[in-house]
């Protein structure tokens, strides 16, 4: 706090304040003072400034005001000059040394009331109309004490929660940002997405911001007040947008900010009601090398209930509407048109409930600050009652330890796919996703993605196999390229020089390795080429004992057969399992017979629980 203005009493002030009594010696100016936090009302540690014309330059006083977090202007009420002195020189002087977009909040405080009868009240309300950087007004007298503290209650306040950044004194409405902010705050507290908060909805959010829930009778005092006041601010017994915001706007006009302020900050908004880069990024997540990231268990409970509260017409999947809805309370639109190929969508192309959760474990896998972010838009900490949303995602272990052992607790597995151009590799991605040749005909070549993602089952266990198709560009292959569980290297089966791609790409990156490949021959619904190479494809996976190329094509007239993704993600989960127990068909008619009853078995359960949605 700095305090303006000479011969009101300022200096007695503070030092009334610090003493509580009028003293009778007041020097031209106190020394600067700091109030701990433990006495003041708002537990924020307060440091007083005081200014004297005489004993201090311009260029002091222009130090100070760029330092001061609020400004007191002080003025005798029964003295006229000191009052016009106020908007003549000193608003005027605070204005010239503060950036236009960010004013100190002001307090005009009109001192020496015992001497006068009369309110100032009256003269200083067209000027508190003229400044919307004054936040209040208050008068008070040095020498009995009167709204002393009051005073410097009022000086914190206009720090911690001004009114700047919420309401317009002149509009007598709340600024657009204030009004988007509480409306996403809206949007994530209505847990059903009916557009009305009702009473366990408002008992939740009253207990998050202020941990207390309201009792009966105060919602419905709640629900009177707006009911009085707008026609449309309650409906069916609960809380309407328009009855929110309104309340908040009244909270604001009855000088109630803090309320407001309470809200907002519990929803990670910082003083310029931006979304704090602490709430969106917490920093209590690192992730060492040769782990992964991925979602758990509660993570994805409250992902299905996000599908669900937004999924209106039932139907498993996010139409565009719906979609767009859901991301409502994030500042832009976080999916493009890519993420449709990305994952499985049904026969409208729209983005079902397994895709959904897919395009999240995607997102967790490649990007986990970016998932982060995600989750802090939808409100995962708040209705989680969680600290951070960090505590959704597991940090798997390093996968040395995973070789060491024969065994991975890992729920996420990626595998590269290599390949020359035009060998089958993008069919071979949008496969995966149930679409045949003649539905990948109909994707646009912009809206072509480099992933696939979806589930696969190994002995029952339900996991995600993620592809990636690496750009055939053979000498800049970086790091990323080559960091995977699995290696899929695919070949043209019709064309002769398709082969000597993989066949150099697994000798240059992968022949010294621990990482399992795995040969495929697409386009094997074509007349099959011999390829122009030393050795033929099965002798070349002999020699290096991988598997046999397993044959593969997407020209059918149904879903393309998904036998091969569950292999690779048997290979992907086992990679200590021996060449003889790969070639061994009893190995994959387990791996393959547990798939299906696990797939059937899964659908049968999805439908009732469908059912009981």
């Amino acid at each position: 706090s700095l305090f303006l203005l000479s011969k009101v009493g300022k200096t007695s002030l503070i030092m009334s304040l610090v003493s509580e009594e009028f003293p009778q010696v007041v020097p031209y100016r106190a020394e600067e003072i700091t109030i701990p936090a433990d006495v003041t009302p708002e537990r924020v540690p307060t440091h007083i400034v005081d200014y004297s014309e005489a004993e201090q330059t311009d260029e002091q006083l222009s130090s100070e005001i760029s330092k001061a977090n609020v400004i007191c202007i002080v003025y005798a009420v029964n003295n006229k000059k000191s009052i016009e002195k106020v908007t003549s020189h000193w608003i005027p002087l605070i204005n010239d040394n503060t950036d236009k977009d960010s004013r100190v909040p002001v307090i005009l405080v009109g001192n020496k009331s015992d001497l006068v009868e009369h309110s100032s009240m009256e003269t200083i309300l067209p000027v508190m109309n003229q400044y919307t950087e004054i936040e209040t007004c208050v008068e008070c007298s040095a020498k009995n004490l009167k709204n002393i503290s009051e005073l410097f209650y009022y000086a914190q306040k206009a720090v911690l929660h001004p009114t700047g950044p919420l309401y317009c004194p002149e509009e007598k409405q709340m600024k657009p940002a204030c009004i988007k902010a509480l409306t996403r705050i809206f949007k994530v507290s209505d847990l059903d997405n009916d557009g009305i908060l009702n009473d366990n909805e408002l008992n939740f959010f009253q207990r998050t911001c202020f941990n207390a829930p309201l009792v009966s009778q105060a919602l419905e005092d709640v629900k009177n007040v707006v009911r009085k006041n707008m026609i449309d601010g309650v409906c069916d017994n609960g809380l309407t947008l328009k009855g929110f915001l309104f309340l908040h706007t009244l909270f604001i006009q009855r000088g109630r900010h803090e309320t407001t302020w309470t809200v907002l900050r519990r929803f990670g908004y910082d003083d310029d009601l931006e979304l704090h880069q602490d709430y969106l990024f917490p920093l209590t997540l690192k992730v060492p090398p040769d782990c992964t990231t991925e979602l758990n268990h509660n993570a994805y409970l409250f992902l299905q209930s996000v599908f669900d509260k937004h999924d209106k017409d039932r139907d498993c999947a996010l139409s565009p509407e719906e979609l767009k809805d859901l991301f409502d309370v994030f500042p832009y639109m976080p999916w493009g048109p890519d993420v449709n190929n990305t994952v499985c969508t049904n026969d409208e192309g729209w983005i079902t409930y397994q895709g959904y959760l897919s395009q999240w474990t995607l997102t967790t896998y490649l990007d986990v600050q970016r998932c982060l972010e995600y989750l802090g838009y939808l409100g995962y900490s708040i209705i989680s009652e969680q600290e951070s949303q960090a505590v959704a995602i597991t940090v798997t272990r390093d996968k040395k330890i995973d070789l060491q052992k024969k065994q991975t607790q890992r729920s996420v597995f990626r595998c590269n796919v290599f390949g020359d151009s035009g060998s089958g590799k993008s069919g071979f991605l949008q496969a995966f996703l149930g679409r045949n040749l003649t539905r990948q005909n109909t994707v646009s070549e912009e809206h072509m993605s480099y992933y696939a993602i979806s589930t696969a089952y190994v002995y029952g266990q339900e996991k995600y196999l993620l592809l990636h198709e690496v750009f055939p560009d053979f000498d800049v292959l970086s790091d990323t390229d080559l960091a995977c569980d699995i290696v899929c290297l695919v070949y043209d089966a019709s064309n002769p020089h398709s082969f000597e791609y993989c066949a150099r790409v697994f000798k240059q990156y992968f022949m010294d390795t621990k990482t399992p490949c795995m040969m495929i021959a697409a386009k094997s619904d074509l007349q099959e080429a011999k390829q122009l190479y030393a050795l033929t494809p099965l002798e070349f996976c002999r020699k290096h004992k991988m598997p046999p190329p397993q044959a593969f094509t997407c020209n059918t007239a149904d879903a393309p057969c998904k036998d091969i993704y569950t292999k690779l993600t048997t290979m992907a989960m086992h990679p200590h399992v021996t060449q003889a127990d790969l070639k061994s068909s009893t190995f994959w008619l387990r791996v393959s017979a547990g798939a299906t009853v696990f797939a059937v078995l899964g659908f049968a359960m999805y439908r009732v629980l469908l059912k009981q949605r």
